[in-house]
């Protein structure tokens, strides 16, 4: 399935990428995850109705979009980019014309991403590439306070890991590498083309 397709589908405009120099040292251009490499994902990892998802850097808000209408759960992005917010408004206003019943499920925030309250059912957390590894270091050390508030399984999914995040989440946190998941043919060309989950799991 192509770009455009999905675009349809969900009745959404999403596309574009960024200029890396017009973004500051700490916080990366915007480039929504393929298609192609959510359909992968997605293939093998699996959502729930009554997760509740958080696309930090959400940008126009394709994640959210596409998760909401495959597996109809909650999903909230964050985004600090006043620009890319609106643009998410108006596709979820768009979005909602064919999913009407979807609409209390799906958030956006404007906000930087450390600033962000995690709630406390949030549940499972997604990076492409979103920031530095000091920004990222607060939104996980966030993450781990609400989960000390209230235990309960945490997933991070991310997408193009930095080493420097593989390196904070392995030797300075409680996750747990779960799984990874390459993008066969990009991959081949580039060892960063994979998901990586990282799982946190409450001891009832």
């Amino acid at each position: 399935m192509n770009e455009n397709y999905y675009e349809k589908l969900l009745n959404i405009n999403t596309a574009g990428n960024e200029n890396w120099n017009k973004t500051s040292p700490h916080n990366h251009p915007y480039q929504p995850t393929l298609y192609e490499a959510l359909d992968t994902l997605f293939e093998k990892y699996e959502l729930e109705e009554d997760d509740h998802i958080v696309d930090f850097g959400s940008g126009k808000g394709r994640i959210v979009f596409y998760i909401n209408h495959f597996f109809r759960c909650y999903v909230s992005g964050v985004e600090m980019n006043e620009i890319y917010y609106n643009e998410s408004l108006l596709n979820k206003s768009k979005y909602i014309q064919h999913h009407k019943k979807m609409e209390d499920k799906i958030n956006f925030y404007c906000n930087l991403s450390q600033n962000y309250t995690i709630e406390k059912n949030d549940n499972k957390f997604y990076f492409f590439n979103p920031f530095s590894v000091q920004i990222f270091m607060k939104v996980i050390e966030n993450i781990l306070i609400s989960y000390e508030n209230n235990p309960r399984d945490m997933d991070l999914i991310i997408y193009y890991p930095s080493d420097d995040y593989i390196q904070f989440l392995e030797y300075r946190t409680p996750f747990v590498l779960e799984r990874e998941i390459l993008l066969e043919d990009l991959y081949k060309n580039d060892d960063k083309e994979k998901f990586i989950v990282y799982s946190l799991k409450a001891n009832f």
